[in-house]
C-alpha cells in the first residue's frame, strides 16, 4: 500500500487559530510567505519523483496565479480547499456552497483545472456539517478528506471509518479519504500530518505509518507551506495556539524528506484505484450514527 502526500496551500496568517489577529479583510495587507514553504514542497517532490494532491485556498489562487499554474505543470493534482478558510460549520449550506463555487472559479481561472478533490478547513466536516458532503457531490467533487476520525477541540468525527469509504450521505458518489489515523488502546489516534508530523518523534511516526501499510490503508499525509517556513514572524495568540504553531516547524522538511525516502508514496487517484481493485470502497452513513 502506497501512502499519500498532500498539502493545503494557505499562507500561516490564514489558519483557524489566527482568524481573531488575522481576519480576512486584513490579509491583503500581510506580507505573504506562501511561496517559500510551496517552492520547497516542490524541490522535495521533484528529487523524490512524487506526485502530490495541493487543496488551494481560493484566495491564494487569485493572487499566486503564476504558483497554482507551477503546480500543475510540475504534475501534480489540484483540489480545492475552500475560497477564504472559512469553518464549514460556521456557514449555513448555502454559504457554503457559494465559498465552493467563488474557490472553483479561481482555481480554474488561475491553472485551467477544475478542482474535484476537496479538504475543508481545519477539517471541519463533522456530525453538525454533514449536510456539507451532498453539496460536494451536486457541485462535481469525486473525492473529499475533510473527516478526521479522532477526538478533537476543533474538528472531528471518532465514529468515522478510519479507512477510505463513500458517504451514504453523498449518494455514494464522493471517496472520503480520512487523514492518517491509527487505533491504540481503544482510541484513534492522529499521525503524520501537520503538528502530529512536527510534535511526535520520527520512528513514531514511521512506525505508524508501518502498521497502516499492513492493513492495506494508505497514510494520508498532510502539510501546510508555512511548516516548511521556521523564519515566519512569531505571532502573540496566546501560548497554547502559539505553541501549537510553531513547535517543530525546523524540522518539517527533513521529516518529510526522510519519510518520501524510506516509504512508498503514490498520486491520490493511484490509491484509490488501488483500494478499488482490492477491496472494494464501501458506502456507509453516519447520520443514524
Amino acid at each position: 500500500m502506497a501512502h499519500v502526500l498532500t498539502v493545503d496551500l494557505e499562507d500561516y496568517f490564514q489558519v483557524s487559530a489566527y482568524a481573531d489577529v488575522f481576519p480576512p479583510e486584513r490579509w491583503d495587507d500581510v506580507p505573504p510567505r506562501v511561496e517559500i514553504g510551496t517552492r520547497r514542497l516542490l524541490d522535495l517532490c521533484r528529487r523524490h519523483r512524487i506526485r502530490a494532491t495541493f487543496f488551494v485556498l481560493g484566495w491564494v489562487a487569485e493572487r499566486f496565479p503564476g504558483l497554482v499554474r507551477d503546480i500543475r505543470q510540475q504534475g501534480h493534482r489540484i483540489g480545492c480547499h475552500s475560497w477564504g478558510h472559512r469553518l464549514v460549520y460556521d456557514m449555513s449550506p448555502g454559504e457554503f456552497r457559494a465559498d465552493l463555487r467563488r474557490a472553483v472559479a479561481a482555481i480554474e481561472q488561475a491553472c485551467g483545472v477544475r478542482p474535484t478533490a476537496y479538504r475543508a478547513p481545519s477539517f471541519s466536516i463533522t456530525r453538525e456539517s454533514l449536510w456539507a458532503l451532498p453539496i460536494l457531490a451536486e457541485e462535481g467533487f469525486e473525492i473529499d478528506s475533510s473527516i478526521y476520525p479522532v477526538r478533537h477541540d476543533r474538528y472531528g468525527l471518532p465514529a468515522a471509518p478510519l479507512e477510505p469509504w463513500r458517504p451514504a450521505e453523498a449518494g455514494g458518489h464522493l471517496v472520503e479519504i480520512p487523514p492518517p489515523t491509527v487505533r491504540c488502546c481503544g482510541i484513534n489516534v492522529p499521525v503524520a500530518g501537520g503538528g502530529y508530523l512536527r510534535l511526535y518523534p520520527l520512528w513514531l511516526t514511521r512506525l505508524a505509518l508501518r502498521a497502516m501499510e499492513r492493513r492495506h490503508r494508505p497514510g494520508v499525509i498532510y502539510v501546510h507551506p508555512w511548516e516548511l517556513d521556521p523564519d515566519q514572524p512569531v505571532v502573540g495568540n496566546g501560548l497554547v495556539r502559539t505553541a501549537r504553531h510553531r513547535i517543530g516547524l525546523g524540522r518539517v522538511e527533513r521529516r518529510l524528506d526522510m519519510l518520501l525516502s524510506r516509504h512508498r508514496f503514490a498520486d491520490l487517484d493511484q490509491v484509490i484505484a488501488s483500494i478499488e481493485e482490492k477491496n472494494g470502497i464501501r458506502v456507509l452513513s453516519l447520520s443514524g450514527d
